[in-house]
């Protein structure tokens, strides 16, 4: 029996994903949380095969550190000698978003806009090691890795999502946990790739190409 846990902060979503995974035989959910903290937690309790994360969390509870499922993600597989894993379920289908969990360390990537009978292939397919995109995830990828444009890197990538939310130099060292002088030398790097001279032509140019 594959045994699963939900991470998503909206309790309607939780409640639809469980319902199409109790239709399947050999698929149990075994809990449900709505913090990226909590998830942590619940993967070092064990007793989990597979935990669907949602890429983005509301403000949760004060003092939270762990925000978003990618920084999640990246926690249990540091933290763990056997972690479960991790297949991200969500609404966003940017590159930033789906590099960012990928390098993390998720085993899948899937929009919940996905059919039960993928949503259940993917859940199958992540306890045996393979990967699971959802076919437009699939999509991009193979088309970032022939398009030219989409050479920016997964941290540039990170840092631009993070300039277009409209956070400064500052805040994004944070976030990123960088220097201020290593942020700003991304910027420079993702001004020249896009051919623009500034945040906000970055931001918009990202957008055009379908970048952001």
């Amino acid at each position: 029996m594959i045994r699963v846990l939900l991470a998503d902060d909206h309790e309607i979503v939780r409640l639809g994903i469980r319902a199409i995974l109790e239709g399947a035989e050999d698929i149990t959910v075994v809990g449900e949380v709505a913090t990226a903290e909590a998830a942590i937690s619940a993967a070092k309790a064990g007793g989990i095969d597979v935990i669907l994360m949602d890429l983005r969390f509301g403000a949760g509870v004060e003092g939270t550190k762990v925000t978003n499922g990618a920084q999640a993600t990246a926690a249990i597989k540091s933290a763990m000698d056997n972690p479960p894993k991790v297949l991200v379920v969500t609404n966003y289908d940017t590159d930033a978003d789906i590099l960012g969990a990928i390098e993390a360390g998720a085993a899948g990537y899937m929009l919940k806009d996905a059919e039960p009978a993928e949503l259940i292939a993917a859940v199958r397919a992540a306890v045996e090691g393979d990967s699971a995109l959802s076919p437009v995830v699939a999509d991009r990828l193979m088309t970032r890795g022939q398009t030219p444009r989409m050479s920016l890197t997964p941290r540039e990538l990170e840092v631009l999502s993070l300039v277009a939310a409209g956070s400064s130099n500052r805040q994004i060292g944070e976030e990123l946990m960088l220097s201020e002088a290593t942020v700003k030398s991304h910027l420079v790097h993702i001004y020249d790739k896009l051919g623009v001279r500034s945040r906000t032509s970055a931001v918009a140019a990202a957008r055009e190409r379908g970048v952001l």
